[in-house]
């Protein structure tokens, strides 16, 4: 159950009262009360069991507002903020990345708006953050301040007012409201709060008659569900998209709307013409190659409306962002699959080994973008220290690329956002040149740009994050998402993850290549070879539990997963198995592995099943021992068979089961 609370501290603004508790029950609140001050505000927050919305009696803004704030699917705890100039009382806040890293920040990049939204685990420091700031909580020797830092090397924070710690200041001088109070203390007790933008609809804080009047007048202004319907399309997206899609997908979106489908029915539609593409890809022959990349751009399409639908109808999801991440690189790979068989089956020998290249390049690129972006969050979370190497490459590199972000419409913007091959411009040049050229040309023209953007985008994050010096493994479970079994953790440990790493990468990659060459010259692949790899992966395995503190270690599950894939085809090589096998065998492991960056990116704990899968170097020793019988074929189809099944019966757990028990109050495992 949501409850939401307006905090009627403020006389002069008593009069929005009950209007904001009846926007509150229209945004979705199952029950709204009003506080007279923070100690009421904390006595009613502590026998709550779900989320809780805040809101000062000081805001008047758009109802819809409210409901975005509501269901924000960004995170537990999110504030809204506000462009404003601020006033006095208001709290100003900095934020990066969509989180709230400071507030009263020198440097702020917005104001507080008077509404927040609290996770349920974020309950108790909402409690205690009220009560202290309303002067009624036990003191302690000290809290951190506002920024997300460290507790251990905190300064002290007054009990009686938040306000009091360093950086949390009102935003004109004076102590802030009781509202602001609130979230300033609040943020000092660690807390991840994320920032929620106010676009297209309006939202003003009010202090007099005059700033109300004009407030409301600028809300009955606005069309509110034409703004909704503009604000389901993302505020920066890549250039195809935002060109060739995003200009008439708005009008599919509301259609869909009307007609009661959801946002899975329409990924569900997006997956079966993706897959009739992919067919078509296979069959070949000019029609056929053009009705597939007709097929592709309307998936795509889908792909962006199901996005869209969610947004416009606030119908947000756990299961919803995990399968719109599954799907899209089904979606794609299923593409690949098909554009491999089409190659082939027009005469190209080695159309499937350039669609498991495609698809193994895509997957550690993506690898490598899950871990940046948890690097610059944790980077994002912790207070800004000048190192001496500030004003160096990285530095500058950090600077440039903020700036570039900015100028948001200029060539500049838009060369950097395309030459990264996004989704958007990757379904664009397979279907224009699968219709012109064919699938081999296809596959080669997504392997080249690929190539070039994974050079460019790796040479550029790796110099800013040894910039960065963010240590992001130290905050994850570095096993889980290793994807580490049982026989990694039972071996001895090792330091230099990142180094033991990449040679476990190189060389399965060199067994891959001996291979290739052993079986086009018509030999075998000696012994020795996939042995001597094997050692190199035994070795990257004893690192599972070192600290991966490094700088650079967030490209540690990206080189293994690359170390896997490329062993596996190496083995499916030297051991002749036929290639739609291997190709099926490393897109199950795609999956497995998509699922735990998933779960990363939405903050969840690891897959039911996890340790059925055997881990990365359980998986590797099986094929190895394969080969060493002359069983390949029948290794990769087993495993890719049992695989699928896992795969299958964790999703079902973790969506179906698990939650069904929870909800008739049955205990979970785990």
């Amino acid at each position: 159950m949501t409850l939401a609370i307006v905090l009627a501290a403020d006389p002069a603004a008593s009069h929005l009262t009950e209007r904001l508790a009846a926007q509150w029950r229209r945004a979705g609140a199952d029950d709204v009360r009003i506080a007279a001050d923070l100690t009421e505000l904390a006595d009613l927050v502590a026998d709550a069991t779900g989320p809780v919305l805040v809101s000062g009696a000081d805001l008047v803004a758009h109802t819809a507002v409210l409901k975005h704030l509501a269901t924000s699917p960004v995170g537990p705890t999110v504030a809204l903020v506000l462009t404003d100039p601020p006033a006095p009382g208001q709290a100003t806040v900095r934020e990066e990345r969509g989180q709230v890293v400071e507030v009263g920040a020198a440097d702020a990049s917005g104001v507080f708006g008077g509404a927040l939204r609290v996770g349920a685990a974020d309950l108790p420091a909402l409690v205690e953050a009220a009560r202290r700031a309303a002067g009624t909580a036990p003191d302690l020797a000290s809290a951190p301040d506002a920024r997300l830092t460290d507790p251990a090397s905190a300064p002290e924070v007054s009990a009686a007012d938040p306000a009091s710690a360093p950086g949390v200041s009102a935003a004109e001088g004076g102590p802030l409201g009781a509202v602001d109070r609130l979230v300033a203390g609040l943020a000092a007790r660690g807390t991840l709060i994320f920032a929620h933008r106010v676009r297209l609809l309006v939202a003003h804080r009010v202090g007099d008659e005059a700033q109300r009047e004009a407030a409301e007048a600028a809300v009955a202004a606005v069309d509110e569900d034409r703004a909704e319907l503009k604000l389901s399309v993302k505020e920066r997206d890549d250039f195809f998209t935002t060109f060739f899609v995003s200009t008439w997908s708005p009008y599919v979106t509301k259609a869909a709307a009307r007609i009661g489908i959801g946002p899975t029915g329409v990924t569900m539609v997006s997956v079966a013409f993706a897959v009739a593409a992919a067919v078509l890809f296979g069959t070949g022959g000019r029609p056929a190659l053009v009705a597939g990349a007709v097929l592709l751009y309307l998936g795509f399409v889908l792909d962006c409306v199901d996005g869209q639908l969610a947004r416009y109808t606030r119908h947000f999801s756990a299961w919803g962002g995990w399968l719109d991440t599954m799907a899209d690189r089904f979606k794609e790979y299923v593409v690949y699959a098909g554009l491999g068989f089409g190659a082939t089956h027009a005469g190209f020998r080695y159309g499937w080994a350039l669609a498991l290249a495609a698809m193994t390049l895509q997957t550690v690129r993506h690898m490598t973008d899950t871990w940046y972006g948890a690097l610059h969050d944790e980077a994002a979370r912790r207070p800004k220290v000048v190192t001496a190497d500030a004003g160096g490459i990285g530095g500058k590199l950090n600077a440039a690329s903020t700036r570039v972000q900015a100028d948001t419409g200029s060539v500049s913007y838009w060369l950097k956002r395309t030459v990264v091959f996004p989704i958007g411009e990757r379904w664009a040049l397979i279907a224009i040149a699968a219709a012109l050229f064919g699938p081999l040309v296809a596959l080669v023209a997504v392997l080249v740009w690929g190539t070039l953007a994974f050079a460019y985008t790796l040479g550029l994050r790796t110099l800013r994050a040894r910039w960065m010096r963010v240590p992001v493994l130290t905050t994850v479970d570095a096993g889980l998402h290793r994807d580490d079994g049982l026989l990694a953790r039972t071996l001895p440990t090792a330091r230099r993850p990142l180094l033991l790493a990449v040679l476990g990468a190189l060389g399965a990659a060199g067994t891959l290549v001996w291979a290739l060459l052993a079986v086009h010259g018509g030999g075998d692949l000696p012994v020795f070879v996939p042995v001597l790899a094997l050692v190199l992966l035994l070795g990257a395995a004893q690192a599972s539990r070192a600290p991966h503190g490094g700088s650079l270690d967030w490209l540690v599950p990206a080189a293994l997963r690359a170390a896997e894939y490329l062993f596996a085809i190496a083995v499916g090589v030297a051991g002749r198995a036929p290639a739609w096998l291997i190709f099926g065998y490393v897109l199950v492991l795609t999956l497995h592995h998509y699922d735990l960056t998933a779960r990363l990116e939405k903050r969840q704990s690891a897959p039911p099943l996890h340790a059925a899968t055997l881990g990365w170097l359980g998986r590797s020793v099986l094929l190895a021992a394969a080969a060493t019988t002359g069983t390949v074929s029948f290794a990769l189809a087993t495993m890719t068979a049992y695989l699928f099944v896992v795969f299958v019966a964790s999703v079902v757990l973790a969506w179906v089961v698990l939650p069904a028990r929870a909800r008739g109050g049955v205990r979970s495992p785990g």
